[in-house]
């Protein structure tokens, strides 16, 4: 084994270990994933432990393993399908039953074989691993992959600030308070304002917070600049630091990682090539890209709305359907418009944001896809679903102005017609010409804050050199 894969620098001292411990959702895991390749190229080495559920047991571990670097290493923990779980509650009861037993068992292993564990950056959503960590006298870092205002908004209905339901006469105080813009009750993260619907995902959501403060460091997936007011307003309330933009080097500052072109672990699997050689074929900001991420679902009626607003706007498109979700397409649909669209059952987002061809992203705003079009500088038309989704498309359309964000009625649904307009507007209109100009603004600061000397560069390194100090 050389010297470098057992984790030993110059001098065969050996580099300080961070095991890092994400959710295992894709939306979960690829940014902490990006957060591990930063501290591996400033010197230290990382173990990556991926939660197995069946799920995700398709996931090639051999095959992510060879594209990363030798210091940043996989271990993966199965979890054993259990019949007996009926409900979320069940089932994160079980998780955090046998990962913590698990992950318990892995940091003895390390310190057996002589390269004990460092610190435990842990996913917020797990709170109970800074117990795991702590009982085995290691220090811990909480990572959060959502944005400061969610996570301020969040804190404020598990700290009894912020009561729910919510009256609107309160969001004025809410926003002067935690430095975000004017909000409607639709503003809030939907298991706030629709709570009845998801209360076992609220309790879940919120308690992230119930010893986030007790955690050696807390790091945020955004950066300074983007969310300027409420990094301000909640600076005094807890020691968050960000490390954002998540997006491997290549498309961003070229420097730290000048090769990292991979975003990291797919759970589904992409057709990169039938989409890469489509975009080749297709004239420069031509194409509507069209995604809803890993998990979000769509009623039929919605999503039949939704197939003919992206078609009566007759622009070029690449629309991600996942397979469970095909069903639900217009009889024929992908047949009959073979000669304007593409439907693909999963893709590498990346690449597709950041090919030329790409002239709009409709998007439900999840926070990964909204960081990524944001950083790339692609145009956004914005259709949140759930959770954190409608407060990152108030902010896209009203404090970034990089996008427009689709009406809907009363009970929440859009009509093609909206689809239609809002993607002709971004497209050709006056006003997306003014979303393409913020849009050169926010990615020249995204590149800014990873860069060397940047905001989230100079945090992560401040994070490294603590350890270091400590090791």
């Amino acid at each position: 084994m050389e010297k470098g894969e057992r984790g030993e620098g110059e001098g065969g001292r050996r580099k300080p270990h961070v095991l890092a411990f994400p959710f295992p959702f894709q939306g979960h895991i690829n940014p902490l994933l990006q957060f591990s390749k930063r501290l591996v190229s400033k010197g230290l080495q990382v173990t990556f432990v991926i939660p197995f559920t069946d799920s995700n047991l398709d996931l090639d571990i051999d095959q992510a393993q060879r594209r990363l670097p030798p210091t940043l290493r996989v271990h993966t923990i199965t979890i054993n399908p259990d019949d007996e779980l009926k409900s979320a509650d069940d089932f994160f009861n079980h998780f955090e039953k046998v990962v913590s037993l698990k992950l318990k068992e892995f940091i003895h292993a390390q310190e057996a074989l002589g390269n004990p564990v460092s610190c435990v950056v842990y996913d917020s959503i797990m709170p109970w691993a800074l117990e795991v960590a702590r009982d085995q006298g290691v220090v811990a870092a909480s990572f959060f992959t959502q944005s400061n205002a969610v996570n301020a908004i969040y804190y404020r209905v598990h700290e009894g600030l912020l009561r729910v339901p919510v009256k609107q006469e309160e969001l004025a105080v809410l926003g002067l308070r935690l430095g975000l813009p004017p909000l409607e009750i639709s503003d809030l993260p939907s298991l706030v304002y629709d709570f009845h619907s998801y209360p076992s995902s609220l309790r879940h959501v919120i308690s992230r917070f119930s010893n986030f403060k007790k955690a050696d460091w807390v790091f945020d997936n955004t950066f300074d600049t983007l969310e300027e007011q409420v990094v301000s307003r909640m600076a005094s309330q807890w020691p968050i630091k960000n490390i954002g933009p998540t997006i491997p080097s290549t498309y961003l500052d070229n420097n730290i990682l000048k090769a990292d072109q991979d975003y990291g672990f797919s759970l589904l699997k992409p057709q990169a090539d039938t989409c890469s050689k489509w975009l080749d074929s297709k004239e420069t900001g031509s194409v509507v890209y069209v995604s809803f991420g890993s998990l979000a679902t769509m009623k039929e009626d919605q999503m039949e709305d939704l197939a003919w607003g992206i078609t009566m706007s007759n622009n070029h498109f690449l629309w991600v359907v996942r397979q469970e979700e095909l069903n639900k397409l217009p009889i024929n649909f992908i047949q009959d418009t073979a000669d304007k669209g593409l439907v693909v059952t999963w893709c590498p987002q990346l690449q597709v944001l950041a090919h030329r061809a790409v002239g709009c992203f409709v998007t439900h705003c999840g926070w990964n896809s909204t960081l990524k079009a944001l950083s790339l500088g692609v145009p956004m038309v914005a259709v949140p679903q759930r959770t954190d989704q409608t407060t990152n498309a108030k902010f896209v359309m009203d404090v970034w102005e990089v996008g427009i964000r689709v009406k809907v009625d009363a009970k929440g649904f859009f009509t093609r017609q909206e689809i239609d307009e809002c993607i002709r507007e971004v497209m050709d209109g006056e006003r997306g010409l003014g979303i393409k100009k913020n849009l050169a603004k926010w990615k020249k600061l995204a590149m800014q804050a990873v860069d060397e000397g940047g905001s989230s560069d100079n945090n992560i390194q401040q994070f490294v050199e603590q350890l270091v100090l400590r090791h």
